[in-house]
């Protein structure tokens, strides 16, 4: 069975740094793409960060290109995500997720199968 757990969501100031964990069991993090989302009530889900299988490709959006990177530790089967320069606009709840299927999925959460419960990141201004 697998099991992600976001780690590492809080209250940082505008500017200020955050970094997520996405602990994996169930699934080698090594084989498997994975991404990390974000949504807030009332919109879609929508990916600020993907990473391939073997972790030669990653993706980012414009709204976080240059302050968001996505990483996996293959040691600790565990994925993360550097969040710099953080802006009261990133405020949201955090999913990683994970697809075992194709080598680089990219950014539509319909393509992913597994989930993270969530961690919430909020940034005031």
């Amino acid at each position: 069975q697998v099991h992600l757990v976001e780690s590492g969501g809080g209250l940082v100031e505008a500017g200020g740094s955050l970094r997520l964990a996405c602990a994996a069991s169930g699934v080698t993090l090594k084989k498997n793409a994975m991404a990390w989302f974000r949504q807030v009530p009332g919109k879609e889900r929508e990916s600020v960060a993907a990473i391939s299988r073997n972790g030669d490709s990653t993706w980012y959006p414009d709204s976080v290109k240059g302050r968001f990177t996505i990483s996996k530790d293959d040691a600790k089967n565990t994925g993360y995500l550097q969040m710099n320069s953080l802006k009261p606009e990133d405020t949201a709840v955090y999913y990683c997720a994970v697809d075992s299927r194709a080598y680089f999925p990219g950014s539509s959460p319909r393509l992913y199968e597994y989930w993270g419960q969530g961690a919430q990141v909020t940034v005031s201004s």
